[in-house]
């Protein structure tokens, strides 16, 4: 909702007006619909405000109480305000006009340095109390907005984004080469193990579900939200309860985040996740008179789909299932079919401010901001965190469980159950479930050479900056070689706080970009410590896997979607296709980089040719999901990146 900023003198001398008129300059690029700043003495504070949310509109930002003597500055949307009007005791005349930001302030008037831990929403924000010389602020959980800092031994400067803080005196843009040492080494998508650290020297990020607070030149971050810990299991009657209390936590989460006076859109796949949400979304803007605007991906005319038959690469059947389901949404099919992974690269290098590893869909996630934001659309409703959530329920893995646990009775009746369902044999299940229940034993009778990702980090780097000791300390396998369980992974997912930095700085950084705020339901507070409290037979159910969801939505999705269990949609499949036309363009530039001297002081050089010679010769379509075409393409990020930085 804005971009924040600010400077404060530790040595209590004067900010400069002009430090401060920088830093906000370095904003200007995105839109606004107001710019304010506070200054006074050794404090600067400003905002980028968009108007998102009905409160928002007019909102004084910063907002200085002059009895308190504090001002705010907040990036946020709060989703809990009717409970926050209660603990707060908000006059209810008050109630209905009351920006999110004075919210907050009231919040941390009355719970001090504990109040992040009774907000529910997407933020990043800031309170400067000047009576006590004293800076507070906090990011929400999961990370959903970005909040830069920088410190020396006289000022603290904060931002929403990191190009503004190098407009400061003295604050040089150097390379962090720990942090990219980190981001070469990990083979999956998060940069690096500390959540704090960024691509650039003396520049940190507040890590999700922290807050920070300064005084007396003294810097104190504070973790106040552990997802993992003092989750007490749901005990309900029957399976008709929890299907019940899922839709309740559901819908509130979904009409918590349509707070617009703009019109709202969402992502629509052909999957359970994003038709949920969408149809939740749709029935609740129904009672406002307001349409749904639904954004879906399909891939470019003339592609064939060459992925295996428990894939489908158009998904336009089932979106159109949903769609026509649900009702009162406007749909809109979009292949963006000027672009490819391969074109994106310099505009997102620039508006992350940093290299990145998921570019297969960066071509048709950039076009659908674009598409929204010419649509007035205020929030734009995805279904991202649902895997871990919403539809959680690994079938293999909870049948692994039951035989452990020499549950047969059970494991029987699920077996019978799900074979019918997916028309697959038992002893194929059974054998399936047993690899997951004793891989150790599977791995002594396996002759095969274990799997190995390919390590693209030059080893002179890798062992200067000991980047796979740290690694290692950390429990990070760079081969890939050992595969982890479902619930293994999805514990990391929620205890490690460096999985949730990078869907958060992408989300953040386009919504500021567009004026369009990314707003994921399944991605609620609320919503994820229920999710973490159901019993996990009620997640692999009946024969179902994800079984919750799919019995709590037979009313509100098409069973073709419903009870969709033979194919799973996969987004990006025609990215090698989009670059067939200029392939010998993109061949030519990796081949230049695998001779640049600088590039090649942080990449191997022989991986890097033996991968170019791999795939050169032609751009076959299935090199999109390609190991070798990967870590070329991650690569050739990172090349630009560093030619951008020098």
């Amino acid at each position: 909702m804005s971009a924040i900023a600010g400077i404060i003198h530790l040595k209590k001398e004067p900010v400069p007006f002009e430090h401060g008129r920088n830093i906000m300059k370095g904003l200007e690029k995105f839109p606004a619909d107001d710019i304010q700043v506070w200054h006074k003495h050794n404090a600067f504070i400003g905002n980028h405000a968009q108007w998102i949310t009905p409160e928002s509109v007019g909102e004084q930002q910063p907002f200085y109480d002059s009895e308190r003597q504090c001002v705010i500055t907040a990036d946020a949307i709060i989703d809990n305000r009717e409970e926050l009007f209660e603990k707060l005791q908000v006059e209810r005349s008050k109630q209905k006009h009351m920006p999110d930001s004075q919210l907050i302030l009231l919040a941390y008037y009355k719970w001090g340095e504990e109040s992040p831990k009774h907000l529910v929403g997407d933020f990043a924000y800031m309170i400067w109390d000047e009576r006590n010389q004293k800076l507070f602020g906090a990011r929400d959980f999961s990370g959903s907005r970005t909040l830069y800092y920088y410190k020396d031994d006289e000022r603290f400067a904060f931002c929403t984004t990191i190009m503004p803080l190098f407009t400061l005196p003295g604050v040089k843009k150097e390379l962090n080469e720990q942090w990219m040492a980190e981001f070469l080494a990990i083979p999956v998508n998060f940069e690096s193990v500390e959540p704090t650290s960024t691509t650039y020297k003396r520049i940190e990020q507040l890590a999700p579900s922290h807050s920070i607070s300064l005084k007396n030149e003294r810097v104190q971050l504070s973790r106040y939200c552990y997802l993992m810990e003092g989750n007490k299991e749901l005990k309900l009657k029957s399976d008709e309860e929890y299907e019940t209390a899922f839709r309740d936590m559901f819908e509130k989460a979904v009409k918590s985040r349509i707070r617009t006076h703009h019109n709202v859109g969402a992502h629509l796949s052909g999957g359970l996740d994003s038709g949920s949400v969408v149809s939740f979304a749709s029935k609740a803007l129904k009672q406002e008179n307001k349409k749904l605007n639904t954004f879906s991906y399909i891939p470019v005319d003339g592609f064939e789909d060459w992925t295996h038959k428990s894939r489908v690469a158009d998904e336009s059947p089932y979106i159109k299932a949903t769609v026509n389901h649900v009702g009162n949404i406007n749909d809109h099919y979009l292949s963006f079919e000027d672009r490819s992974p391969y074109t994106e690269i310099d505009d997102w290098l620039d508006t992350l401010e940093m290299p990145y590893k998921f570019f297969e869909n960066t071509f048709w996630l950039r076009g659908m901001y674009e598409q929204a934001q010419n649509q007035n659309i205020g929030v734009l409703l995805n279904g991202q965190r649902g895997n871990w959530t919403i539809s959680w329920g690994p079938v293999l893995d909870f049948y692994a469980i039951l035989m452990k646990k020499i549950k047969w009775i059970k494991l029987y009746q699920e077996l019978n159950q799900y074979s019918r369902n997916m028309g697959v044999h038992k002893s194929k299940i059974m054998a399936a479930a047993r690899k997951k229940a004793f891989p150790f034993l599977y791995s002594l009778i396996n002759t095969e050479e274990p799997f190995h990702f390919p390590t693209i980090i030059n080893p002179d780097f890798a062992k200067q900056t000991d980047v796979f000791n740290k690694l290692h300390v950390q429990g990070i396998d760079v081969s890939l070689s050992k595969l982890p369980t479902a619930y293994e992974v999805r514990d990391r997912q929620f205890r490690q706080l460096y999985y949730w930095n990078i869907t958060g700085t992408y989300g953040a950084k386009f919504s500021l970009r567009y004026s369009v705020w990314d707003r994921d339901p399944t991605n609620d507070l609320r919503l994820i410590k229920f999710c973490l409290s159901v019993p996990e037979n009620q997640f692999v159910s009946q024969g179902l896997d994800r079984s919750l969801i799919r019995r709590a939505t037979k009313e509100y999705l098409p069973d073709k979607v419903r009870l969709n269990m033979s194919s799973r949609g996969v987004q990006g499949a025609d990215g090698v296709h989009r670059m067939s036309h200029n392939w010998n363009t993109f061949i030519g530039e990796l081949e230049k980089m695998s001779s640049d001297a600088v590039t090649m002081n942080f990449l191997d050089t022989q991986v890097i040719k033996t991968a170019i010679a791999k795939i050169k010769d032609n751009s076959n379509p299935e090199y999109a999901f390609d190991f070798d075409f990967r870590i070329l393409m991650r690569s050739l990020i990172v090349h630009r990146f560093i030619k951008k930085l020098s």
